[in-house]
């Protein structure tokens, strides 16, 4: 596999960075190391194309090392089409078997939300070095991350950090689908998140199959939209750091991915768009792309009988293959109560494949 962008204590290091939180509110704080902070004078050059080779195609399909492992392991499936929860089993001790499988299952499901975890416990490199095996680590080019791990991408919302909620302070709901960075050549396959303070009770995050969004369309529109491909932007999101005072990494860049992907290794369809980042379809008039988005983001966001809503512990590691679901936070508690509390945590992304369509060609830029 060719090289993306590496990131090594020599180019952390010696770095301004700025803390996005209040340093006395958390001297007591266990995880203050992961606390959010922003890089701001390290640069990147553009993301290098790379080979990508899937670690579910290495998978017994069975899965018996992942799911028949030992009795005290315990599967359940969330809803009927998407998600899977196991318990008794510890993602930081699994075997590369147990890895393949795992990449196949979360190919197969989107999401699998592992319960009672050491993970947060075993370290940067040790967490690192579980998401390598996946993929490439993606860099955000805009967000907060945690001090010496750029590939920390973090997540925090509390009363001394309210950037994620005033972002969308003018709108109805704070929720809002996507799917992580998908303006990226090769974006992201798997993504896996822990939290490691969370609120007395919601800050739940919901997920949406791509794959059955895309099945539960007529034949009509599914024959629309199979040849079509659509613009992703990482501009708009550049742009509001910039004016928020935020340091820009990496410049942002533009992709022209199918409208419908295949999925490497279960070869099934699923739609490839949200409202995060999908600009614009290619070669259609203005109220024409317009109409044929609007459609699709409002069936991701309104088919509840498409998505899981997980409930969030410390002790909670969740991952998703975000070639095949998109998801969204949902900030339902008051951010400003110290009785409702902190959600923290970070998300580590591994890049994949370049998209590829139902035509056989892969995305454009």
């Amino acid at each position: 596999m060719a090289s993306t962008t590496q990131v090594s204590s020599e180019t952390t290091q010696n770095i301004k960075l700025s803390a996005a939180y209040d340093k006395e509110a958390h001297n007591e704080y266990k995880y203050n190391a992961y606390l959010p902070v922003y890089d701001e004078q390290t640069t990147f050059p553009p993301l290098e194309p790379f080979d990508f080779h899937d670690r579910g195609h290495n998978a017994d399909k069975a899965k018996p090392n992942l799911l028949f492992s030992d009795n005290d392991v315990k599967i359940t499936r969330l809803t009927p089409g998407i998600s899977t929860e196991i318990s008794g089993l510890q993602l930081s001790q699994l075997s590369d078997a147990q890895k393949d499988e795992l990449a196949l299952l979360l190919a197969e499901r989107g999401v699998v939300v592992f319960r009672d975890q050491d993970f947060k416990d075993i370290g940067p490199n040790a967490q690192k070095t579980l998401g390598q095996y996946f993929g490439p680590l993606h860099v955000h080019p805009v967000g907060a991350h945690v001090a010496d791990n750029l590939e920390f991408h973090n997540i925090y919302l509390g009363a001394d950090n309210l950037y994620r909620a005033q972002q969308r302070s003018s709108r109805l709901t704070s929720t809002g689908y996507h799917s992580d960075v998908s303006y990226e050549h090769q974006p992201p396959g798997i993504t896996l998140l822990t939290l490691l303070a969370v609120p007395a009770t919601g800050g739940d995050t919901a997920w949406v199959s791509q794959t059955l969004a895309y099945e539960r369309l007529s034949d009509p529109i599914k024959k629309l939209i199979e040849g079509l491909r659509a613009e992703h932007s990482g501009f708009a999101q550049a742009e509001r750091a910039r004016r928020d005072g935020k340091f820009v990494r990496r410049d942002p860049v533009l992709s022209q991915h199918p409208i419908v992907r295949v999925h490497p290794v279960t070869g099934r369809k699923a739609l490839f768009v949200n409202p995060g980042f999908t600009k614009r379809i290619i070669g259609l008039k203005d109220e024409e792309s317009d109409a044929i988005l609007q459609l699709l983001f409002k069936h991701i966001s309104l088919s509840a009988d498409l998505q899981v809503r997980v409930k969030w512990d410390d002790r909670t590691v969740t991952l998703w293959d975000n070639r095949v679901t998109a998801h969204t936070a949902i900030n339902d508690y008051d951010v400003q109560s110290a009785e409702e509390g902190l959600r923290h945590g970070f998300r580590i992304t591994t890049l994949a494949e370049k998209p590829v369509g139902v035509d056989g060609l892969n995305s454009t830029w």
